[in-house]
């Protein structure tokens, strides 16, 4: 049986950032109808195209 993928939340996705025009923190993914849908219905939906912001992870490539 294969374990389901958690996602730690939006909150650590390197595709949420902070929109100044609207003053409050965006996905930048675009989400179709379904996918927002399950996204809005339920708090434990796990995000097929969440990344971990790791920005030491990016320093590292850099080196």
């Amino acid at each position: 049986m294969r374990k389901k993928r958690r996602s730690a939340g939006c909150e650590y996705c390197s595709n949420y950032v902070y929109d100044e025009d609207y003053e409050y923190y965006v996905c930048e993914v675009n989400l179709d109808e379904d996918e927002m849908a399950r996204f809005m219905s339920s708090s434990d939906w796990d995000c097929p195209y969440f990344q971990m912001d790791n920005e030491y992870e990016i320093v590292k490539k850099q080196m």
